[in-house]
Order: structure tokens, then sequence, then C-alpha cells
């Protein structure tokens, strides 16, 4: 499908997944604007590097997705948001009677409240527009949980929340707002670990990935970026205009378990 005419904001899309589903979204022929925290010149090279590739508007903003102003401001700066994908986060793995404070007050300022801004700032660009698709990235643990992971958890499941409501919110608009709940992606971060992982229990690459660092995921195979990628454009088609306010796991059936 085509998503020409439209305007894509991606939250942290310098790497990983948020790359990954900005790719997408310009294969599909949307403008984009790449968002992180850094404000380098391979930051902006990447969205020239986009744009050539795709034939399409690429812009890279700056803006730290811990702070509710920047949020805003970033939707602000880009002037018009047909799509927004939420995507920034990060993690950190503590029992809770450990867990410090500052990590939770991060990662529920950078993977819940974010979304919270930048939905509120892009809403009327979308009302006035006619159209717009929101998309959360959740996680599995969105919908379930593990032991070490408070914060996280516990703003995955407030994405999947205010995902609903949203949606409830925009119910009888030409606005659709959903959740895609990624089990273990490979990423570069990902791949990265997997050599000291390796190490660590004296396993071969196989093994370990299937034993280890996917032992909750049944399919024993990671999800790629670019199925991310193609389950947003999906949402922003017109055969997803009645899908609003659910999840789409893409976690190889962990959440089937």
């Amino acid at each position: 499908m085509s998503l020409k005419g439209k305007t894509a904001i991606v939250t942290g899309s310098n790497s990983g997944i948020g790359l990954g589903i900005a790719r997408e979204l310009a294969r599909a022929g949307a403008d984009v604007v790449l968002n992180s925290f850094t404000d380098r010149d391979e930051d902006h090279a990447l969205a020239a590097q986009l744009a050539g590739e795709f034939g399409v508007a690429v812009r890279y903003i700056q803006a730290d997705m811990s702070k509710g102003e920047e949020c805003r401001n970033l939707i602000a700066q880009a002037g018009v948001c047909d799509i927004l994908v939420n995507n920034a986060g990060i993690q950190h793995v503590s029992p809770i009677d450990e867990f410090p404070v500052e990590k939770w007050d991060a990662i529920i300022a950078i993977n819940l409240n974010s979304a919270f801004h930048t939905t509120a700032a892009a809403l009327p660009m979308m009302r006035a527009a006619g159209w717009g698709r929101i998309v959360n990235i959740a996680s599995a643990h969105g919908l379930t949980a593990s032991p070490f992971k408070a914060a996280y958890v516990a703003a995955k499941h407030g994405i999947v929340g205010m995902t609903k409501t949203v949606a409830l919110e925009t119910a009888q608009e030409p606005i659709t707002c959903n959740a895609i709940c990624p089990g273990y992606v490979l990423t570069p971060l990902v791949e990265a670990q997997i050599p000291d992982t390796m190490a660590k229990y004296n396993m071969g690459r196989d093994e370990v990935i299937k034993k280890v660092m996917l032992e909750r995921q049944p399919s024993k195979e990671f999800a790629t970026v670019e199925q991310l990628g193609g389950t947003a454009v999906f949402l922003c088609s017109d055969a997803a205009a009645q899908i609003t306010g659910t999840t789409i796991s893409v976690d190889g059936g962990w959440t089937a378990l």
C-alpha cells in the first residue's frame, strides 16, 4: 500500500526497532521524522540516506523523550503528524527492592510518559487533517510479566492501557490507535550481546539463542525489525481502518503460553 502524502514521526528511531519501522514507512511512501536524544552529524546523515534511498522527505529532530516539554516540541517542530509511532524506550533489570529510583523514573518517563505527551500533541493535527494513525510499540511485557523488570513491565502495561483509552476517545473519528507487542527482536544491540552470552554459558551461537535468549519465545526465532515495520505499515493501511484499541503480538507465540 502507499502512504504517499503522509508524514510519520517515529520516536527513538536512529537505530534498532525504531529505525526498522521508519524504513518500512519510508518504503511505503511516507515522509518520515527520525528522532533520538542525540544531535550528531551521523543522525542527520541517516535521515539524508533514507531520503535518498526511498525518494521521500526525511528529517531528524533531536528531542529527549524523558522530558515532556521536549516530547511536545518534537511534534510542534515537525509541524505535521499523520502517523505517530511511539517507540522510544529503555530497560533496566533489578529486584524491585533494589531497583534504583532514578532508573524507575527514567523508564516510566521514556517508555510511558513520552507517549502521553506526543499523543496529546499529535491528536489535534490528526483531527485537523481528518486522518491519523497512532502505533505504540509495547512489548510481550505489556501483556505478561518477568521478574526483575518492574518498571519496564509497568510502563508497557501502561502503554497497552493508554492505547485502549485513546482508541475509545477517537473511535468515531478516522483515527486509530493500536499497540504492537514484540517479543525478542534481533537488533544490533541484541546481536552484540550474543558473543558474551555464548561465552557465559559455553554454548554455540544457535544453542545459546534457542536455549537462553529465546527461552520464552516458542518459535525459537527472533522477530525482525522488518516484520515490525511491516506490521506498522499494515496498521496504517485502509485494511486496518476498523482495527483500533488492540494489541498485535509479534512474539513467536510467547503470549500464547
